[in-house]
């Protein structure tokens, strides 16, 4: 039986909802669960939780615990990673400093500015667990969790000789949702999407075999519910012709469109984001709003009587039992372009279809994106490029240059303003500052 490790394990919600999808399959009930983590009071909770599914799916399973990274990934075969580097205190400034230079962003995790930061303090920790990986398990596959996706995927690519596929739940979750508004079972949608992380595009998206991009586009144009819960969203489909991933929320801060004027972000990105609102620095209240009433929700898991251990739709539990020699899974993951879509720079990390099995992990090759969303796709991915090269390197005149192409900071600010804000975030990071 595998050895799983999960890095970063005191995400309660996660790890516990992974694994129980894991566990469901047999050929994983026996899996070794090793959970580390560096807080002592979340991995104390998360080893509770993930015991208590175990005992009550009767699985065979064991389940370790450990602070000692080296520890939990001796002998892995799969490791997971859901890490986040400093408490709000520290990535608050990628938001606020941002925001007095008139660029207002309200997650601030993948992209631009507040991305290229939070690249900046978690490529050198994502690249010593890889580096460790290296040492203690040098055939296991990394399925990594953590934003800035691309740029950390990237980072270890270059880096390390690890096996790597950064997951996201954009694309499942827009293909769902598009099956939905245009009355469709999901079980009989088939598409294509590709790209990078959260600007990937559906290239083509089919209902029983018929393009349902005509019926996609009705639900938009003719019903007030469906174009006001992806206003954004909604709005670059219209002018681009394809549907991009991940919400109207993300997708507003990373483009010149939305956020560059009070009246526009009011208008598109306030009220028409589905999940996440658009409002400023949303991510940062929901952060200090969960720092006050986090124990409450284990708390109250805790106090249920019985918990539901039906599967889920986590990709990480369909891709390790693939890989272990259960039923191929086809999934959409973050990967070197090798190849793999002609028109986006070479080995940068792309999201592009990928099937697992017990051969591995095979990335399928979708040719050229199309021209009306490929100079917008390249963009982010040339930046990304720029940026992961000036965090490796520590040069901070090319984390300013990537910064400074960034659309939205572009939109709003001159060069020198934009140096001025860079500067201010390089002094709350300092820290973190790798030495060039």
């Amino acid at each position: 039986m595998p050895k799983i490790t999960f890095i970063g394990a005191g995400s309660f919600g996660f790890t516990r909802k992974l694994v129980k999808d894991i566990l469901t399959f047999p050929l994983l009930e026996g899996s070794e669960i090793a959970l580390m983590d560096i807080d002592a009071e979340r991995l104390d909770f998360a080893t509770r939780a993930v015991k208590r599914i175990v005992a009550a799916g009767n699985y065979p399973a064991t389940v370790s615990a450990t602070m000692d990274r080296a520890e939990a990934l001796r002998g892995a075969d799969y490791v997971v990673v859901t890490i986040l580097i400093g408490s709000t205190d520290v990535w608050r400034h990628d938001i606020e400093i941002p925001m007095k230079y008139g660029v207002d962003m309200n997650v601030g995790d993948t992209r631009g500015v507040a991305g290229i930061f939070r690249a900046l303090r978690t490529i050198p920790v994502l690249v010593d667990i890889a580096r460790d990986m290296e040492r203690y398990c040098p055939h296991a596959l990394m399925l990594n969790y953590t934003n800035p996706m691309a740029m950390l995927c990237r980072a270890m690519d270059i880096e390390t000789d690890i096996l790597v596929t950064g997951l996201c739940h954009s694309v499942q979750g827009t293909s769902k949702m598009l099956a939905d508004w245009i009355g469709a079972p999901y079980d009989e949608i088939r598409y294509t999407c590709a790209g990078i992380n959260h600007t990937a595009w559906f290239i083509d998206y089919r209902w029983q075999g018929e393009d349902a991009y005509p019926l996609i586009q009705r639900a938009i144009s003719e019903n007030d519910a469906i174009y006001n819960a992806e206003q954004v969203r909604n709005e670059m489909y219209l002018a681009l012709d394809y549907y991009v991933t991940e919400s109207s929320g993300h997708n507003s801060e990373y483009n010149w469109w939305f956020r560059k004027r009070p009246e526009l972000i009011e208008q598109y990105a306030t009220h028409g984001t589905n999940w996440n609102p658009g409002e400023h620095a949303y991510i940062l209240k929901e952060y200090r709003r969960r720092e006050h009433d986090w124990r409450d929700d284990i708390h109250d898991w805790f106090a249920q009587e019985a918990i539901d251990l039906k599967r889920g739709h986590e990709y990480a539990a369909y891709i390790i039992n693939a890989m272990q020699g259960g039923e191929a899974f086809k999934f959409n993951g973050n990967v070197p372009n090798a190849g793999l879509v002609d028109n986006l720079p070479a080995n940068a990390c792309v999201e592009v279809p990928v099937w697992a099995s017990r051969d591995g992990l095979e990335a399928v090759a979708v040719g050229a994106l199309p021209p009306s969303v490929a100079p917008l796709t390249n963009f982010y991915a040339q930046i990304e490029e720029m940026a992961v090269e000036g965090i490796l390197k520590g040069d901070k005149r090319l984390i300013y240059q990537a910064v400074a192409y960034s659309p939205l900071s572009a939109a709003v600010c001159s060069l020198r303003e934009i140096q001025a804000m860079v500067d201010e975030l390089f002094a709350v990071n300092a820290e973190y500052l790798p030495s060039s």
